[in-house]
């Protein structure tokens, strides 16, 4: 039986790439968005090239009724879940003495809150897969904005560090059976708000000296999920770097 994973956000940019990546290396997939309809449909005609099923599930993981949708749209059609990949997220820039209460907590619910509740609402899933493998994985897409904050982010960056530190708790409370790893990209694709400026003075920091892809990303997720079943609580960085300088 193939294996079978749900990725947030996966219509476009990071998740599209996750999921595809994912259809490569066996595995069936949930093709979950927001208001990303055509695209998600483009996600599913690349998972099913790769030879694998694929459905796209619509669903607001800024209230938790939608999580809650999301899991029992899932569970409707699978009895186990070898891997949840949290990516979706919100990311915007707004001052500090300007950032709305209902601001603060959309981005909290998107970033923080909808990957517990999924993780939990799954958990019988995960544990499911667990019990005829080696173990189910959770895949937070953190951020090194989690550690290391810029002007201009805080509600994004205190978002980021809180799934850090679920990416640990899960970590301690739920293995063996479930392993929870968090995963912080550098510039890896460029928000579109970024204009040529900006991403040439963003990139010139970067010790590799070249911006990353989604696709760099998903490639260790694949590798986590195929090839790294003793890998649980770490944050791995893929930023080429960029983390270790500034």
């Amino acid at each position: 039986m193939a294996r079978r994973a749900l990725v947030t956000g996966a219509a476009v940019r990071v998740g599209r790439a996750i999921a595809v990546e994912l259809a490569r290396g066996g595995f069936d997939v949930v093709v979950h968005h927001y208001g990303s309809a055509g695209e998600a449909e483009e996600t599913l005609e690349a998972c099913e090239v790769a030879g694998m099923e694929a459905f796209a599930v619509q669903a607001d993981l800024a209230d938790p009724e939608g999580c809650r949708d999301l899991a029992e749209a899932v569970a409707s059609r699978w009895d186990s879940l070898d891997l949840l990949v949290n990516n979706a997220s919100i990311y915007e820039p707004r001052p500090f003495e300007e950032i709305a209460l209902d601001e603060w907590d959309r981005m909290q619910a998107i970033n923080t809150r909808a990957p517990f509740l999924l993780s939990q609402a799954l958990l019988p899933l995960l544990r499911a897969a667990a019990s005829s493998g080696e173990g189910a994985l959770v895949v937070h897409m953190c951020d090194i904005g989690g550690d290391r904050p810029v002007r201009g982010y805080t509600h994004y960056a205190v978002s980021k560090a809180a799934l850090a530190m679920l990416v640990k708790a899960m970590a301690v409370e739920l293995a063996p059976a479930v392993r929870s790893v968090g995963i912080a990209p550098g510039h890896v694709q460029w928000p579109e708000s970024f204009d040529e400026k900006t991403r040439e003075r963003l990139g010139r920091h970067i010790p590799m000296g070249r911006v990353g892809t989604p696709e760099d990303v998903a490639r260790l997720v694949r590798f986590l999920a195929l090839e790294a079943p003793y890998v649980n609580g770490d944050i791995i960085k893929v930023d080429g770097g960029l983390g270790s300088r500034y």
